[in-house]
């Protein structure tokens, strides 16, 4: 077996017909429960509302194993693009509930705000160098969370990386954000939510009928997703899920998100906080970085974790992927990681946490919610992080990390 595929849900091994894993759900179960007990007596119970709402993330990410990483993996090295069809299901619903409400501010009495950033250098650098570092980490943001959740070892090395490199760009990010850059430019603002909406469903539709185009001319068909080993409800339980219902349900998990937290969905600005109080804890001047410096933010950094919209949902994401990883009885862990898979998993990491912070996010806080929050720094980080893809799925043999492919078939 490859190193890439240790522990991964993305693949349906002979373990997928065992039985529910009861220890490790009530583990899960307990945590979610308890989780969310604990959080709304410390915080409120919006913020436990929040923890659940992280958790059903996660176990939408595991069930429908909705990989950003290996589907772009997939149809740079192999034209397969039943990944990338299902993210732009994903982002034409997001987009269709975000922009009417985003145009009026408010969502059932509730206030609520895009995530639109500049359109900047460090937007493009800090993607390209994300993309790398998705291949070679082996998962994204979210990847990262759920298939840790779900019992990779290796993401554990990733993620402990992505932390500390997200710790590294929060302290550098003030140089970056000096270099040229445009403005914050919504378009939904620019041209209206319907005319916005419009091009945007037109270039969703593009995507993916190149992706068709390009999948037939490799392929000479759309090859078929791999057969479900259950059906009905035990399907729903316990997986796998068709990607387009994980795309479905993430969006509506993501307009939840906005009505409940007044944003849309983010992950890795959490990081950066995780490490940021790390730093701090060992000596690091962490308050002097100018990252820290407005008031919001340095009571993020004197506060409890538990008080912070996204470390709360991030951490429901782990439970929620480690209850579907049970309930599918598929989680077992696998403690054996070849070296220079362990030192991809680092260097990848690396490169994900800096790219995310110069990139104002990562494939959740930029690529999903920047586009379906209208934002052009959204689109400009979908075009540099998948260049950046491209040269990480080149690398990832160097590493001994597989770039799966398909046999051709005769027509």
């Amino acid at each position: 077996m490859s190193s890439s595929a240790v522990a991964s849900p993305m693949l349906i091994s002979s373990r997928a017909g065992l039985d529910v894993n009861v220890p490790a759900s009530l583990v899960a179960a307990t945590g979610i429960l308890g989780g969310a007990a604990l959080i709304g007596s410390i915080a409120n119970p919006k913020q436990a509302t929040l923890y659940i709402l992280g958790a059903a993330l996660g176990l939408v990410l595991y069930h429908a194993a909705f990989g950003f990483t290996s589907a772009w993996r997939v149809f740079i090295a192999d034209r397969r693009g039943e990944g990338l069809r299902a993210q732009m299901v994903m982002l034409a619903i997001a987009s269709t509930l975000f922009f009417p409400v985003l145009a009026s501010g408010s969502l059932f009495g509730q206030p609520v705000t895009g995530l639109v950033s500049p359109a900047s250098l460090s937007v493009v650098f800090g993607a390209f160098i994300f993309g790398i570092g998705m291949q070679m980490g082996g998962g994204c943001a979210s990847g990262v969370l759920y298939t840790a959740g779900g019992g990779s070892t290796r993401m554990l090395i990733t993620l402990a990386a992505f932390i500390a490199g997200s710790a590294i760009g929060a302290a550098h990010l003030h140089w970056w954000t000096a270099l040229p850059s445009l403005p914050k430019i919504s378009l939904v603002e620019a041209w209206g939510p319907w005319t916005a909406l419009a091009v945007q469903l037109a270039i969703f539709a593009t995507i993916a009928a190149v992706t068709v185009v390009l999948e037939k001319r490799r392929h000479g068909r759309l090859i078929p997703a791999n057969p479900s080993p259950r059906e009905g409800l035990a399907r729903f339980l316990r997986g796998p899920w068709p990607l387009v219902a994980g795309a479905v349900a993430l969006a509506l998990l993501n307009f939840a998100t906005l009505y409940l937290a007044g944003r849309p969905w983010g992950i890795t600005s959490a990081f950066a906080l995780w490490g940021s109080k790390i730093a701090a804890g060992i000596g690091f001047d962490v308050a002097s970085w100018p990252y820290w410096s407005s008031l919001a933010r340095q009571a993020e950094l004197n506060g409890s974790v538990f008080n912070d919209i996204t470390s709360v949902m991030d951490f429901g994401i782990v439970l929620g992927a480690l209850l579907a990883a049970a309930l599918a009885g598929r989680f077992s862990p696998v403690w054996r990681i070849p070296l220079r898979s362990a030192v991809a998993a680092v260097v990848g990491g690396l490169l994900l946490g800096y790219g995310a912070r110069l990139a104002y996010g990562c494939n959740i806080g930029a690529y999903f919610s920047g586009i379906a929050s209208g934002s052009l720094h959204g689109w400009v980080w979908l075009v540099a992080a998948f260049f950046g893809n491209v040269l990480g799925t080149k690398v990832r043999p160097l590493f001994g990390l597989e770039v799966e492919r398909v046999k051709l078939t005769a027509c």
